[in-house]
Order: C-alpha cells, then sequence, then structure tokens
C-alpha cells in the first residue's frame, strides 16, 4: 500500500486496538484517507498533508469546529481523542486524526428528489448559521480583515489571458496529442473568446463573509437511506462569502454530464438556503455573479494536468469546462432559480 501510516504507533496512541484491514479511501484530491478496521471496531483514518491546511493548529480549529457543530445536532463525524484527550496526532513528522467510520454513500444532485433538494440547501444554511455560533467571535474578526479580503479579489482578466496562453503552449507541446489535448485548445480558446466579450462585467469586492464548511460538494457529505449522515473534510473551514459557497456547490451538485444545470432543483436548494441561513434574494444575486466570473476565469484543472502532471481531475473537466458556456448562455435563468 503506498504512502502506509504507521498504524502500530497510532493505534497504540488512541487506544484502538489491533489493526486487521486497511483500505485506502481513492476520493480525496487533497489529503489521504484510510478505512480502518480493528479489534476495537471501524475507523477512518485521515493523513493530513496539503501544506495549506494540514498544520497542527488549523487541524485542531477543524476539530473543535466539528466538535461543536455536533454538539448543535449538524450531521458531522468528530475526531476521536487520543489516551490524553488530543485530536491530533503527529507520528514521524507526519499529521493524522482518527474519526468514526461511517456508512453512508455520496450522492449527486441527479440521485436527489426536489424535496431532497430542498432539505440539501437548508443543510447548507444551518451549517452557516451554526458556525456563526461555534466560532470565536476574535477569529471571525481576525478572518474577516484578512482572509476575507483575498477571498473578495476577483480574478483580473488580464492574468487569465496570459494563463490561457500559457496553457495554449503547453497543449502545443503535449506529445503525443490526445482527445483531452483537443478539448483543452477547444476550451481554452472559447473561453478567451469569451472573457474578452465579457471583460467589463468583472465584479467588485465580495459582499457578507462568514464561517463556511470551504469545500462542499458530493464527496463531502455521506447519506444514510434519504437523510445526510455526515458532513466530512473540513479542511477549507475559514471566513468567506457564504453566498457564494452556496452558489458553488449548487454548481458542483447539480452540474450535469452535457455541463448544464438542472435549474429547478437549484431553485428548491436555493429557496431552502435563503430561508435557513437568512440571505436575501440580492446576495444570491450577487454571488451568482461572482462565481459565474470566477468559474469563467478558473483553469484549475487544467493546470493540474499540465503542470502538475496529475489527471484525477480529469474526468470532471468535460462538464465543468462546458458549464461555463452554457452559464454565459442562460445567465439570467440562473439568477432567477438562485432568486426566485
Amino acid at each position: 500500500m503506498p504512502h502506509a501510516p504507521p498504524l502500530g504507533a497510532l493505534l497504540r496512541q488512541y487506544a484502538a486496538g489491533s489493526v486487521l484491514a486497511c483500505e485506502p479511501v481513492d476520493q480525496g484530491l487533497l489529503n489521504r484517507g484510510y478505512r480502518l478496521c480493528t479489534t476495537r471496531g471501524r475507523y477512518f483514518l485521515k493523513h493530513h498533508f496539503d501544506p495549506e491546511t494540514a498544520t497542527p493548529a488549523a487541524i485542531a480549529r477543524q476539530h473543535r469546529a466539528t466538535e461543536r457543530l455536533a454538539g448543535l445536532g449538524v450531521p458531522v463525524a468528530p475526531p476521536l481523542p487520543d489516551r490524553e484527550g488530543r485530536t491530533v496526532a503527529v507520528v514521524g513528522g507526519h499529521t493524522y486524526a482518527l474519526h468514526p467510520w461511517i456508512d453512508g454513500r455520496h450522492r449527486h444532485g441527479g440521485q436527489l428528489t426536489p424535496a431532497q433538494c430542498a432539505r440539501l440547501g437548508a443543510l447548507l444554511g444551518v451549517v452557516h448559521a451554526s458556525l456563526e455560533r461555534v466560532m470565536p467571535t476574535h477569529a471571525r474578526a481576525r478572518d474577516r480583515s484578512d482572509t476575507s479580503r483575498r477571498a473578495s479579489e476577483s480574478p483580473d482578466p488580464g492574468d487569465t489571458f496570459a494563463l490561457i496562453d500559457a496553457l495554449l503552449a503547453r497543449v502545443r507541446r503535449h506529445r503525443p496529442a490526445d482527445s483531452f489535448d483537443e478539448l483543452a485548445r477547444h476550451r481554452l480558446l472559447e473561453r478567451r473568446a469569451l472573457l474578452e466579450r465579457h471583460a467589463d462585467r468583472r465584479p467588485p469586492r465580495g459582499g457578507s463573509v462568514g464561517w463556511v464548511h470551504g469545500d462542499f460538494h458530493p464527496f463531502n457529505l455521506l447519506y444514510k437511506g434519504d437523510a445526510p449522515a455526515a458532513i466530512v473534510d473540513w479542511d477549507r473551514l475559514g471566513v468567506k462569502p457564504r453566498a457564494e459557497e452556496a452558489v458553488r456547490a449548487a454548481a458542483i451538485f447539480f452540474v450535469r454530464p452535457a455541463g448544464t444545470l438542472d435549474l429547478p432543483k437549484v431553485q428548491a436548494y436555493a429557496r431552502a438556503y435563503r430561508r435557513t441561513a437568512g440571505a436575501t434574494p440580492s446576495q444570491l444575486t450577487a454571488a451568482v455573479h461572482r462565481v459565474w466570473w470566477e468559474r469563467l476565469n478558473d483553469f484549475w484543472m487544467l493546470r493540474w494536468h499540465y503542470e502538475r502532471g496529475d489527471t484525477r481531475a480529469d474526468p470532471q473537466f468535460p462538464a465543468a469546462s462546458a458549464l461555463a458556456v452554457w452559464w454565459t448562455r442562460r445567465y439570467e435563468a440562473v439568477c432567477e432559480a438562485f432568486a426566485d
């Protein structure tokens, strides 16, 4: 098993018995996870190694947040304490956390009924409202004046044009050329034309900010039957525009394979989110504009592919890249779905 964790030392630290089986969980892009079966039960072992989120202090803050959210009845999977009450384990210079194993499955928006879409929107609204209650106010003030300032800046199309040219050069150099290169080239040229046409629509700084999950999407939500069982992977917990997280999540949950949004489901989701989060239609409309602009300027999947040689996000690229084009054509309808 690649990157095998030091199971003996970890399980002794947690008094979690002896390992019977350990299987990698392959769905994470930033950190590594393992399904453990021991003589004491079943666990999820998380290896935190993403440099942006894996400091012990950041992990401890995530753990405190989930413990407090669990106390409010939010479906989460708080970490387990070790023998000394700590939830962050550092072994051999690597950082780990042990969680209870949650039986469940991931569900995309296409698998949800309209009522379940509303439940999803209400859940995210509860998360945002609950985080506002449980996170310390001094950290909130500090992050709002620091992290949120960076989050409120919208992408500069001049920088994006330079990135498009650099990515096109990488596509041309890739040998042997394949179907992914062909699609990448088509989307890059298409996106450059769209940006040239809409460059004057760059949004101003973002509006209201607050504590957010930071990465709310289908692979970070487990269902038992029809009900959400646990929101997982709180690595991106931080202070950012809340309504933008709601729009960003919907664009992932409700995108169809052809790169269109299921707008009736978006509408059910957004109505429930606004009600539980206390968000206004105008806040959602502004968030739609900012996330649309973000999508027009965003090429992280192509950067992973061509700059890092990391192809794990490649299967998402066809729908995600088509969505930016469709969203531009149906801009008013998307705004209406989120604000009606």
